[in-house]
């Protein structure tokens, strides 16, 4: 893989931010909790996260999220599997200028 598509995949591995509870008893450890592509691994997590936000990134735990059955009536449906990433960052390094946290 070129060093441009590997840049280009990286820029799609992050979905968007997970807020919870959780997320927010999260951040008090200095973590944050993303949505992040189905097919993403922990070393294109980290990568997509220090190319991103531009912070030291010091481990990644992900957690498949299986979506809900769900049922209207008679009809039954079920919503998409999902992947949250865990990001422990570094000392000092900080995230939530881009999340609007405060």
């Amino acid at each position: 893989m070129s060093i441009a598509a590997h840049q280009e995949r990286l820029m799609t591995v992050i979905r968007g931010p997970h807020l919870s509870e959780k997320a927010h008893i999260a951040a008090e450890k200095n973590q944050v909790v993303l949505k992040v592509r189905t097919d993403a691994t922990k070393k294109e997590i980290q990568q997509a996260v220090e190319l991103l936000f531009e912070v030291k990134v010091e481990g990644v735990q992900v957690v498949n999220v299986k979506g809900k059955t769900k049922r209207f009536q008679q009809s039954k449906g079920r919503r998409t599997d999902w992947k949250k990433a865990y990001v422990k960052l570094a000392e000092g390094s900080s995230v939530e200028e881009f999340f609007g946290a405060e």
